[in-house]
């Protein structure tokens, strides 16, 4: 008898197998109705997700372009910063090459002040003396010396100015660098958007980074960097103001005391003109008064003669008498007429002597002192040439030097004159 082959394994019942199938309908209803509850809130999360998102993108978009204008403004702010402070660092530059120029200006005056006393220093004698020439002139190097030291000052002073002003220009321009940099950078952002090719996820983008700050001190920063050009730039505005002030005292002050030294050298000259002209006067009487000396003095020497002579005629007689013989050598009145004529010439010839003497003195004094004066008008020709070499050379002070053309000494100075025979004696006496 044939057997039949059995599938090994466990058998379940006809209630198992319902059992089971109920059991799947079951759970794959409540499946359905766990994944209907899933994909409702779904739903419902995805409508609130995108809202939000959308929401915070347009939010954040609107932040960036309230940034971009904030940081713009500072911008636009620091732009004209840095146009007014180059517009003054500028300015400052060319009044510190004014007072620069002003104080190199300072070089000739003081260069001719010096000279005219160098050029002083070579008067001789009686002339050496301390007038009020003299006196001006050395006020005049004290005052260009006290200008050159003011305007030296506000040459430092513009140097130092125009330090602080480039430091501050350097913080402007690292500030509106930076807000340059953040303005790209932001407007970049702006731009971007979910089908922007250059997207991607980074590592860690929420985190702070090193030297992060706070709006309030961002704002802080710029205006400080405003506020101190803006100190920088008032201070300059009255430097420049003092430098302008200074150069403008300067000036005045060396041009009264220009004009005061050039009066008093004018009126020194005049008085060495009029001291020259009296000694010229005095010079022409003196030599007159020896011409007249010289012709008295021959006149005196003739008649001393011609006394001489009668002197020599009456001893020739009262000698010539006494050879008369016995009775006739008679003291007649012939004889005492011949003694009393020897005695009156005798008298006369001591008289003109004595007079003559007296002459020859008053002449050898009057020849003294015309060298005196002769010597007295060269010092005085030597301090009015000095004076006029003064006075020319202080001409560059008003000449421009291309035009400046130094004038010719034409003064005659009295040792430089042919002399005459009578002031060649004088001279060989003296």
């Amino acid at each position: 008898m044939a057997t039949l082959s059995v599938k090994p394994g466990q058998r379940f019942a006809v209630p198992d197998w319902h059992t089971n199938a109920n059991l799947i309908s079951t759970n794959a209803e409540r499946q359905r109705s766990a994944s209907h509850q899933i994909r409702q809130e779904a739903r419902t999360l995805r409508n609130e997700t995108n809202n939000q998102t959308q929401w915070d993108e347009h939010d954040n978009r609107t932040r960036l372009a309230e940034r971009i204008d904030s940081v713009n403004r500072w911008k636009e702010t620091l732009d004209k910063c840095l146009t007014d402070i180059d517009a003054e660092m500028d300015a400052l530059a060319k009044m510190k090459e004014a007072v620069e120029r002003a104080l190199q200006a300072k070089n000739l005056p003081l260069d001719v002040a010096i000279e005219c006393l160098t050029l002083r220093e070579s008067r001789r004698v009686i002339d050496v003396v301390k007038d009020p020439v003299e006196d001006e002139l050395h006020k005049e190097v004290e005052v260009i010396d006290g200008a050159k030291r003011d305007l030296q000052q506000k040459v430092s002073e513009a140097f130092e100015q125009l330090c602080l002003l480039q430091e501050a220009r350097q913080q402007l321009n690292f500030d509106h660098r930076g807000k340059m940099e953040a303005l790209e950078i932001d407007r970049v952002c702006s731009s971007l958007n979910v089908n922007s090719p250059n997207i991607s996820f980074k590592v860690n983008p929420t985190r702070v980074p090193t030297g992060s700050t706070t709006p309030q001190q961002w704002d802080q920063y710029s205006q400080y960097n405003k506020d101190r050009a803006e100190v920088e730039m008032k201070a300059s505005t009255e430097l420049r103001e003092a430098i302008a002030l200074t150069i403008a005292q300067t000036n005045n002050e060396l041009e009264a005391q220009r004009v005061a030294t050039e009066f008093a050298l004018r009126k020194r000259i005049r008085e060495f003109e009029k001291a020259y002209d009296e000694l010229k006067w005095q010079e022409k009487n003196t030599l007159e008064e020896i011409a007249e000396m010289e012709e008295d003095i021959r006149r005196l020497e003739e008649d001393l003669r011609k006394k001489m002579w009668d002197l020599k005629l009456a001893h020739t007689r009262l000698e010539t008498r006494t050879y008369r013989p016995n009775m006739e050598l008679c003291r007649d009145q012939v004889q005492y007429g011949l003694t009393d004529e020897v005695r009156q010439l005798e008298g006369t010839i001591a008289a003109l002597k004595q007079k003559l003497a007296q002459s020859q003195d008053a002449l050898d004094a009057l020849y003294k002192h015309l060298y005196r004066i002769q010597t007295d008008m060269g010092y005085k020709a030597n301090s009015l040439m000095l004076d006029n070499k003064s006075m020319d050379s202080r001409r560059k002070l008003t000449v421009p030097a291309e035009k400046f053309v130094p004038e010719v000494d034409t003064f005659n100075r009295t040792t430089n004159r042919t002399l005459s025979p009578l002031k060649s004696r004088q001279l060989e006496l003296a």
